[in-house]
């Protein structure tokens, strides 16, 4: 049993990797209405993937990992999506996609630069940042226009979020999944020691 829920919730995460390539296609052939319903699919498999895992006890790296590409395929999907089809709402708030663009990059460089590859910390602030991304983002295409105070807290999440990943990629000297957050990573550091 435990094998077969170690599969299925694997399969949930990859449907999300899989179907990034789709949703860009759908942006490129300028299908809104499909666009909208699969990138909110993939939100929700992003939001029950990760408490199948702890539910039926089958986290692992290997998913981590996965549902760290998964959730950022997601959001870049949504993002392009927004340039594209909400183009005069993105213009308007272009400081703020630059500030969260270059966090983004600072913590992309620094986890590379430590770890050779992403990290997958999935902190409490991470899942917080998902939840409001998700909901800016389908409510974006699901309502006539983008919801400005949703897409500030979402601004407002992700910039912690990112802000404390990059703290973390210097407070972690080994690549980890699955860390709950700055308090948890000294808390690992001091115990090291």
């Amino acid at each position: 049993m435990r094998k077969i829920s170690y599969y299925f919730v694997n399969a949930i995460t990859i449907y999300r990797v899989i179907s990034a390539p789709v949703l860009f296609f759908l942006i490129i052939t300028r299908q809104v209405d499909l666009f909208r319903w699969l990138l909110a699919l993939s939100f929700f498999t992003d939001a029950i993937d990760g408490w199948l895992a702890r539910r039926f006890k089958v986290s692992s790296v290997t998913g981590a990992r996965l549902d760290s590409l998964g959730d950022d395929l997601t959001v870049l999907a949504g993002a392009v999506g927004l340039f594209v089809f909400k183009h005069d709402f993105i213009s308007q708030e272009y400081l703020w996609v630059a500030i969260l663009l270059i966090l983004l990059a600072i913590q992309v460089i620094a986890a590379f630069w430590r770890y050779r590859k992403m990290t997958s910390f999935h902190t409490w602030l991470a899942k917080i940042a998902a939840v409001l991304q998700g909901i800016f983002l389908i409510s974006a295409f699901f309502l006539p226009e983008p919801n400005p105070a949703l897409f500030y807290l979402a601004v407002a999440f992700t910039s912690l979020e990112l802000l404390e990943e990059i703290v973390m990629v210097f407070l972690l000297p080994t690549w980890e999944a699955d860390v709950k957050g700055i308090y948890w990573a000294l808390k690992q550091r001091r115990e090291k020691r």
